[in-house]
């Protein structure tokens, strides 16, 4: 009898052993999605950052007039995705 009652302890010990174990993770795994939602907040507004300064890089080798024959072809077909949108937007609007 005595040892079944000492089964039982030992098992009701490891069982909140794994318990506490199980909670600690739960509380890392919390820290952890905050962590990626922050980065990929962060990610996302370097990448609209990044899109933007390239836009000015290309607005200000256009205005310079030194333009590779590349970059007047990347800048035209920009220039006709922006106004694509516009059309869009404007037809979205006129419904």
């Amino acid at each position: 009898m005595a040892e079944l009652e000492e089964s039982f302890k030992r098992i009701n010990n490891k069982l909140q052993q794994l318990l506490k174990q199980h909670l600690l993770l739960q509380k890392e795994n919390e820290k952890l999605k905050e962590t990626l939602k922050t980065i990929q907040l962060t990610k996302d507004q370097d990448t609209e950052q990044i899109s933007r300064l390239q836009q000015q890089v290309s607005i200000l080798k256009t205005s310079i007039g030194q333009m590779t024959e590349p970059d007047k072809k990347a800048f035209e077909k920009q220039i006709n995705q922006y106004i694509k949108e516009i059309d869009k937007c404007i037809g979205l609007l006129s419904e």
